[in-house]
């Protein structure tokens, strides 16, 4: 049995590292939505001096992709942070996207089609991160149930060796990540959305909705 590491672990021995010799080291924080980006933005603003890097070329459509990105530019404007974190708005390059995940298209969700999708977001990431200094890149969405921490911890230490920044290892569904993340949605009334963000995720939510709804008329019919 593969043994489970406790990634959220390594981020606080990394925190506590930093506060021990009175470093302040600044995070590039990939995010793939507010929500998602919420507990890690209110978190690690203390100890890190954090940029929040919007780079989503999968989600589909474009005006989805704007709403997302406005949403998390409200947030680092309405929240009350000690040090606000910057927001940077990378470029919609969905033809990348399509490219990368050419001959995957009818993978089913959280399969290679995914990892993919997440190596390139991490990738472009850790590129920004290096070019810009940062000592630290990351991304939020290990904070999502349907999310493999281990899995983003991989392709984020393939990342930092690329490019030869440090990847800040994590596990936002610890201490109640996702329930928090939900909780300070609410608080700040933050846009929600229905699928992970893809065309395909958004067909198959679609399909599972008319399935769904199929199933709901004929138990009508029945009774």
């Amino acid at each position: 049995m593969k043994e489970k590491i406790a990634y959220h672990r390594m981020t606080r021995k990394v925190i506590e590292d930093n506060r021990k010799l009175g470093v302040k080291p600044r995070l590039l924080l990939h995010c793939c939505c507010a929500p998602c980006a919420t507990v890690p933005l209110v978190d690690w603003s203390v100890d890190f001096d954090v940029t929040a890097f919007y780079y989503n070329p999968n989600i589909f459509p474009e005006e989805e992709a704007q709403v997302r990105a406005q949403e998390l530019e409200r947030f680092a404007k309405a929240y009350p942070f000690t040090e606000r974190p910057q927001v940077v708005i990378g470029e919609y390059e969905p033809e990348l996207y399509y490219e990368q995940v050419r001959g995957l298209e009818q993978e089913p969700e959280r399969g290679k089609r995914c990892e993919v999708c997440f190596a390139l977001r991490l990738d472009r990431t850790a590129r920004l991160a290096k070019e810009q200094g940062f000592d630290y890149f990351t991304t939020t969405l290990s904070i999502s149930p349907h999310k493999d921490a281990a899995l983003l911890h991989k392709l984020g230490i393939e990342a930092q060796e690329r490019w030869g920044v440090k990847y800040l290892p994590c596990d936002l569904k610890k201490g109640e990540g996702m329930k928090r993340s939900v909780a300070l949605s609410k608080e700040f009334d933050l846009y929600r959305q229905e699928y992970c963000g893809c065309v395909f995720s958004r067909n198959e939510k679609l399909s599972r909705d008319k399935q769904h709804n199929k199933e709901k008329n004929e138990e009508t019919d029945i009774i």
